[in-house]
């Protein structure tokens, strides 16, 4: 009998030099049975992604042109992983943002060549949005946040909005430079813990994106979809789609919405499943823990085969 559980793949931000083989996926890296997709993502990126990916330099691995596809490269090897050495039922699979493009590989709705594709593609037009920033509020009511960021945006070319609902502690805003440092200091004002800007120079899940917005739909409109025949719960509609002619704009929105992580947690919490980060780091199994859910776990964990064994 199948063990069912919850996958969930992790998005821009889990990634890390040497995520093969501290990840215990180089043997798969290094099969032929994979060779197909390392040497896509090779071409893609101009660079030889197992040599970059162990090596470095870092600089490259957080380009975001680079980081998505080498991401999902990663991901898509600890997912099969996971299945071939355990008898596991996904019964509902999410992304966080770029990891929901590494769902839809695993839920066959996708081949592994088109998703890094796509995200490669994706990477490259989120680097020639506008120039922008993003900042992590810790401690502050969402709904506060959120009327911090309209006070905060002062015109069409001073933006900045909530970005990732990642826990009722944590929320990223994103935006214009300018609007982000305001929204900043008027959060911490407000009694917000900690506001932290992050390492990057685009403004995901801003409006900032829609400037690239339409190119990427066109991109989409090129690649066949199929139904995904596991559930997958999307970033921006926090629910599943029956037909594969939704995915592309869901796609497409979710370059300038929100990731709605809170929503997706509680809707986890309903299922009564385990939880499983599939994919580099522990970045998910942290908002997990945020968000109050019990029973998850991370396949990069050392000990996490042996962990889930004794769960199933």
């Amino acid at each position: 009998m199948s063990f069912s559980a919850f996958l969930a793949f992790p998005g821009q931000g889990s990634q890390h030099l040497s995520m093969l083989s501290r990840g215990g996926i180089s043997d798969l890296a290094n099969s032929s049975e994979h060779s197909h997709a390392l040497e896509c993502c090779s071409d893609l990126i101009a660079h030889d992604v197992i040599k970059l990916i162990e090596e470095g330099p870092e600089e490259l691995i957080n380009r975001t042109s680079i980081t998505q596809p080498i991401l999902v490269l990663c991901s898509y090897l600890h997912y099969h992983k996971l299945v071939n050495t355990i008898d596991i039922a996904s019964s509902y699979l999410a992304g966080h943002s770029l990891g929901e493009y590494s769902a839809l590989v695993a839920a066959n709705s996708l081949s592994i060549t088109e998703a890094l594709k796509l995200v490669r593609k994706r990477g490259e037009l989120m680097e020639a949005a506008p120039k922008g920033s993003m900042s992590a509020i810790m401690g502050l009511d969402y709904n506060i946040i959120d009327e911090i960021c309209s006070i905060a945006s002062q015109g069409e070319h001073s933006h900045v909005q909530c970005a990732n609902l990642n826990s009722p502690n944590q929320t990223v805003i994103s935006g214009h430079d300018d609007a982000v440092l305001r929204a900043q200091d008027l959060c911490t004002a407000k009694g917000a813990k900690r506001a932290v800007k992050l390492n990057v120079s685009i403004a995901s899940h801003s409006k900032l994106m829609l400037s690239v917005a339409d190119e990427f739909q066109k991109t989409l409109e090129a690649v066949k979809f199929n139904i995904p025949d596991t559930n997958i719960i999307h970033n921006v509609s926090v629910n599943s789609s029956t037909s594969s002619r939704d995915i592309p704009s869901l796609l497409v929105s979710q370059l300038h919405s929100p990731v709605r992580w809170v929503e997706t947690c509680n809707f986890i919490s309903t299922l009564n499943l385990p939880i499983i980060e599939c994919g580099p780091g522990k970045v998910l199994s942290s908002l997990f823990k945020g968000n109050k859910l019990e029973n998850y776990f991370s396949v990069t964990d050392e000990e996490f085969y042996e962990k889930i064994s004794s769960y199933e």
